[in-house]
């Protein structure tokens, strides 16, 4: 292992102020045989988890830190006090549980409390909250520095005694740097006089913001972008240290050879942070029941009075499916999670607020369907419950609810008033610099004209998610462009090396988190510039820690089918029952054939419309079906032509093999549904449905290694079956 490791370490989710990507952090610790590496981002913990699970991955031990801002005086005053951005940067890393935990409540405070160009704390902050973290003194603009550059080195003196009196003798380092900035030296000669006066160890560092020198001119990229400029404005912001990439140990020594205890301290400080992230427990929410019943108990009560309602004198089939569910449920401890969303479904019903049927592998469950949670019948549709909940795959439970538009955030309110605004609050998003609009970003930077960027911008296909190099492998127009004009060729150069990364942070459009305590005892939190306050983990972390996550969609459709059913009561007297309108009208099915389909919700588009007009459908279960196929995948491999063909009898369906016919019959011997998938290798090799649902997750996420491993099962199985 190298004698060296980075304390101070910027990622892209310093927003538009680093190169770094967090992957790369992680491979080049690896490379450089560092025993750990920390993320620093300014005034955030974004990409906390994400960096995290890539150290881990790449055996580097991850640490969890933050380049906080500190207030010259109160968090609460609004004055510069003739500083940049009003507060000076400090950098402070989690030691253990209890450092996380502080470092959470302090990074919170300062959205929620001290924002003023950037989010700040003060001293104050500090001493409530500095038990486990370790302070470095931070880069050139940082208080310490600045004082002696103002040559108030008594100010500056008092000021190590005082962090050193916050954070203890042994948890706060002056940390010197190798920037090449002109006063660095002078400032790298002071610490290392007061350092050794005072008894305060030294740090090095590097400060990064980028990987390699060669991408300082990215950053320059991006320096532009956040402020609005162009690479040729003179007055601009520049890249001016031209060492805060990430350094090898051997750089790191030649800068630091003869301070090595500077180096040494890095490891050292290292070997002490310890913080892990807790990936195992499941954070639910109290559910207050009635008559002191178990959140089990009281579940099963409302399935069963669900079960009546919803099928009266019920079968045996319903019964083995209502135990089956609730005992994998109960195993799971997922009971109070069932009972929050039956609430807050409960609540929106009551107070006459619009609800969507379900969407999402939440309809396989009947549980969900007796509770009201969603008004289709499993079993009628053959759905299955593993498909949503996985007994061999633990993993938090996914609704999705779709609420009318207008009267969404009236649930929202009654959740948070039920659990306390402290525990819930709505999920962070990024936005991100895709392929067309990085290209448009980047153009602007080089003050290309614009209509020579919207023609080039233009040319990139119109595909989800489509890279910058996908694109010139599918345009030769883009390919022949970068290859003949130069211009062209650094546009698409300086795009790529930004390409993908976060430019902004906003508010989720349904994803609302519940805690079982206050958020800020586990999770960030985060306020827009339109002051809605956020969790500063994006969902897929939120996920991966266990907490709850619900996704409360506002659907404008259900508002308009809404103001639909008011309009034929009022005029016609007459209260419409969506949920048990008939599925058979012959009409509906014939202006569908017609394409006559302008304000259906998915199927009004053009492309939709054709299909219709095409496959004449007759029965409920081909709009399904149409709803399944309608993407470019099946579209693209003439899938879709294939399946009205087979409708319309213009082609022979044939089964590869007689079980195959009760599965795929419904959809004319083609497989559209990955419910389809589970029931096909449990009917022909003996899968279970949680076996099955493994399987149908690794064709879904392309993992061929997974695929491979139960190749073997499915061959056995079918030839023990068949």
């Amino acid at each position: 292992m190298s004698d060296f490791v980075h304390l101070h370490v910027h990622s892209v989710f310093s927003l538009l102020s680093s190169v770094c990507r967090i992957k790369d952090l992680a491979q080049a610790a690896a490379d450089h045989k560092m025993s750990a590496v920390a993320l620093t981002d300014y005034g955030n913990l974004f990409g906390a988890v994400e960096f995290y699970e890539a150290c881990r991955k790449s055996g580097v031990k991850p640490i969890i830190g933050c380049d906080i801002f500190v207030a010259p005086e109160s968090r609460l005053e609004r004055s510069t006090h003739g500083l940049p951005f009003a507060s000076y940067p400090l950098v402070l890393l989690c030691e253990n549980e209890q450092g996380y935990r502080n470092l959470v409540k302090l990074v919170s405070a300062g959205y929620l409390e001290g924002f003023y160009y950037r989010p700040r704390v003060d001293k104050e902050l500090l001493r409530r909250h500095h038990e486990g973290l370790i302070a470095l003194s931070g880069a050139i603009s940082s208080e310490i520095p600045h004082l002696l550059n103002i040559g108030q080195t008594k100010r500056a003196q008092e000021t190590i005694q005082e962090y050193r009196e916050i954070f203890g003798p042994n948890n706060f380092y002056l940390e010197i740097q190798d920037s090449k900035l002109r006063d660095q030296d002078r400032l790298n000669r002071e610490m290392v006089r007061f350092s050794r006066e005072l008894d305060v160890p030294l740090v090095a560092t590097a400060n990064v913001f980028y990987m390699k020198p060669k991408e300082a001119e990215a950053l320059e990229v991006i320096y532009c972008i956040q402020n609005q400029n162009t690479l040729q404005d003179e007055g601009r912001f520049r890249v001016q240290a031209t060492e805060n990439y990430f350094k090898s140990p051997e750089a790191m020594r030649r800068s630091f050879g003869e301070l090595p205890e500077s180096l040494e301290n890095t490891v050292r400080i290292a070997e002490r942070c310890n913080f892990e992230f807790d990936f195992k427990t499941v954070h639910l929410p109290y559910f207050a029941t009635p008559e002191k019943m178990t959140p089990k108990a009281y579940l099963r009560r409302l399935t069963m009075e669900g079960a009546e309602r919803r099928y009266g004198n019920f079968s045996d089939e319903v019964t083995r499916r209502i135990e089956h569910e609730l005992t994998v449920i109960g195993n799971l401890g997922y009971d109070s999670y069932f009972l929050i969303v039956w609430d807050f479904v409960r609540f929106a019903r009551d107070k006459g607020i619009p609800v969507g049927p379900g969407r999402g592998s939440a309809a396989g469950s009947v549980v969900s369907y007796c509770l009201g949670i969603t008004s289709i019948d499993p079993l009628r549709y053959n759905l299955i419950f593993e498909r949503f909940l996985n007994p061999d795959r633990i993993s938090m439970p996914d609704i999705d609810i779709d609420f009318c538009y207008e009267k969404r955030d009236e649930v929202i309110r009654y959740v948070s008033d039920k659990y306390s605004q402290d525990n819930v609050a709505q999920i962070i998003t990024f936005g991100t610099m895709m392929a067309k609009g990085v290209l448009r970003d980047v153009g602007r930077v080089m003050a290309m004209p614009y209509a020579d960027v919207d023609r080039i911008a233009k040319l990139v296909p119109a595909e989800l998610n489509i890279t910058l190099a996908e694109a010139l492998i599918q345009e030769s127009r883009l390919s022949e462009l970068v290859q003949a004009d130069p211009g062209v060729r650094r546009l698409f150069e300086f795009a790529k090396a930004i390409e993908g990364m976060p430019r902004h942070a906003s508010t989720h459009a349904a994803g609302v988190v519940i805690s079982e305590q206050p958020l800020t005892e586990s999770v960030p939190l985060f306020k827009t510039s339109d002051g809605q306050v956020s969790t500063m983990f994006p969902m897929s972390a939120l996920e991966k820690l266990n907490i709850l996550k619900m996704d409360f969609l506002g659907l404008r459709t259900l508002t308009v089918i809404d103001d639909t059913l008011k309009i034929i009561k009022r005029t016609r007297k007459t209260d419409l029952d969506l949920v048990n309108l008939k599925m058979e009208d012959a009409l509906t099915f014939e202006e569908l054939s017609k394409a006559h389909s302008i304000g259906v919700f998915q199927l009004e588009s053009s492309g939709m419309r054709d299909i219709l007009r095409k496959l004449r459908p007759d029965k409920f279960e081909d709009l399904i079906a149409v709803l399944a196929l309608f993407r470019p995948g099946p579209i693209g491999s003439g899938m879709v032509d294939d399946f009205i063909r087979r409708k319309n009898g213009t082609t022979r369906i044939k089964y590869d093999h007689p079980k195959l016919e009760p599965i795929l019959k419904d959809t004319y011997g083609i497989m559209v549904y990955q419910e389809q998938i589970m029931q096909i290798v449990s009917a022909l090799a003996g899968f279970s449905l949680a076996e099955a649902d493994s399987l149908r997750r690794a064709i879904s996420k392309k993992k061929p290694e997974v695929i491979e491993m139960t190749k073997r099962q499915f061959v056995e199985g079918a030839e023990k079956n068949n």
